[in-house]
Parts: structure tokens; C-alpha cells; sequence
């Protein structure tokens, strides 16, 4: 059987999106291409529309797109609520992971892990079953046992919100991960563990698209290309060279490249 890895069909393609907040236009034409098997890395300086790019394929309802397309898996993103699309394996990674009082994490984790089976037409996981999958997770990813007993990030520090995110993930194996700048705030040890999930999650059938101001998550996590997001639009895309680039030069030296615009 050839996988969508062998046949290099795309599992995400955004043709010329145009994205407003409250009437202003921050994504201005951006056209990306992630096959199966490969990681993605944006880059850009601040207000350069990242977050709003990981947001919009998310379906947060705040981010009005306005024109062009996003297909994920063959199917029309933009016609997907979010809970469609994160049923079809679509995870974001917050770059403010929120808090849900009087939700215990476990429970969280249960019901997410639940959706996902039965809209694949398989049968919800039972108590024990779960339960052992989430011990394995647990220890796996280097999590204290006590926080998915508590409500979901409340009291989490800023670290442990973010390795909760990389349990999240890890239990639900998405087919395309959306970091949103989830390295933000970490220190060398929490950094370490959360791009140790990321590569955990690697495969030929699925994908990922991180999100990042910094080289240094870069260190650990290789990526297949890196964009750079300016001004609304990709001025520049390269390989993994390039972060590095952008790391010694910043992102002034785009400019004078590409002419475009950074503020």
C-alpha cells in the first residue's frame, strides 16, 4: 500500500490566505506546502503573523480569513469548525497554554482521546486501559504524575503548562502539530523535554509546523524547511542553514534581500 509519505501528496497546502483581526489585515498572501514526514519552522520578526498563521488553521474564531485556501488531508480547512478538525488530527500547542478550572487533566485527556476514536469509528478506550496508556505517557515524557490529577494548568508553572501540552500530544498522535511558539518561557531542561516530544512524534504519515521567534528549539529539533514570515507573506524559505542565518543576522538582513518590509 503506498503511504501518503511514498506518494508525496501534501497533508496541509495554504494557497495566497489573507487573514484580518478586527478589520486589519495581518497575513497578506502566504502559500505553504507541508508533505507527510516533514517538519516545518516559521520564523519572523514580532507582529510578522506567525501566531496568527498556527491560530487561523486551528479555526480560532477571533481570525477572520478573508480570502484564499487551506487544504488539509484533501479536505477544506476553512469549511471545518475546530472541533472537525482536531477530530481529523490537527493539535495546536499554545503559546499561552489556558487554564480550565474544575477540569482534572486525566479527565481532559480521556474525553479528547475518546473523540478521537469514535469519529475514527472505533470504540472509547476503557478506564483501565487508559489509565495504563497514561502512566506509560506520563513517565515518557517526564511529567510530574501528580499535575494530570489536578485541574488542566491550573497553578501549572510555565514549563510544566508546556509539557502537559507535549502529554497532550503524545497521547493523541496527531497528524499535524501546530507549535505555537512553545518554546517561549523555557528553561534548557523543560526546552529539552518538549523538542524530545516533538521528534518522538516523527513519522512518515504525519507532520509538523512549529512556530518559533528563536533559533535555539532549532538545536534540538531539525527542521525539513524553514520559512521566514514577513509582513504577512513567506519572504524567504530554506533549509535548517537558514534559522542559523537568521540566529548571526536577525531578520534585517531579509530585507535587503527580498525588499520586504520589517518592522
Amino acid at each position: 500500500m503506498t503511504t501518503a509519505n511514498e506518494s508525496n501528496l501534501p497533508i496541509l497546502e495554504v494557497q495566497d490566505l489573507h487573514v484580518s483581526i478586527d478589520g486589519q489585515e495581518i497575513l497578506r498572501g502566504v502559500n505553504l506546502i507541508v508533505r507527510a514526514g516533514e517538519v516545518h519552522a516559521i520564523m519572523g520578526p514580532n507582529g510578522s503573523g506567525k501566531s496568527t498563521l498556527a491560530n487561523t488553521l486551528a479555526g480560532r474564531p477571533e481570525y477572520t480569513v478573508t480570502s484564499g485556501k487551506a487544504i488539509y488531508k484533501g479536505l477544506d480547512l476553512l469549511k471545518m469548525e475546530p472541533e472537525a478538525r482536531a477530530r481529523e488530527g490537527m493539535f495546536l500547542a499554545f503559546q499561552y497554554p489556558v487554564e480550565l478550572p474544575g477540569v482534572r487533566a486525566w479527565q481532559f485527556l480521556k474525553a479528547a482521546m475518546d473523540a478521537k476514536r469514535v469519529h475514527a469509528g472505533e470504540e472509547e478506550m476503557g478506564a483501565r486501559e487508559f489509565d495504563q496508556l497514561l502512566r506509560s505517557k506520563v513517565e515518557e515524557v517526564e511529567i510530574d504524575p501528580e499535575l494530570v490529577r489536578r485541574s488542566v494548568n491550573e497553578g501549572f508553572s510555565g514549563g510544566e503548562k508546556k509539557r502537559n501540552e507535549v502529554l497532550q500530544m503524545t497521547l493523541l498522535e496527531p497528524t499535524l502539530a501546530l507549535l505555537d511558539e512553545t518554546d517561549s518561557g523555557l528553561d534548557i531542561d523543560a526546552l529539552r523535554i518538549v523538542s524530545d516530544g516533538v521528534n518522538r512524534l516523527r513519522r512518515p504519515d504525519n507532520a509538523a509546523v512549529l512556530v518559533t521567534h528563536y533559533q535555539r528549539i532549532l538545536n534540538y529539533i531539525t527542521p525539513d524547511q524553514v520559512h521566514v514570515l514577513v509582513d504577512g507573506r513567506i519572504a524567504m524559505s530554506g533549509g535548517p542553514e537558514l534559522a542559523e542565518q537568521l540566529e548571526a543576522r536577525g531578520y534585517e538582513w531579509v530585507r535587503e534581500e527580498t525588499g520586504a518590509v520589517v518592522e
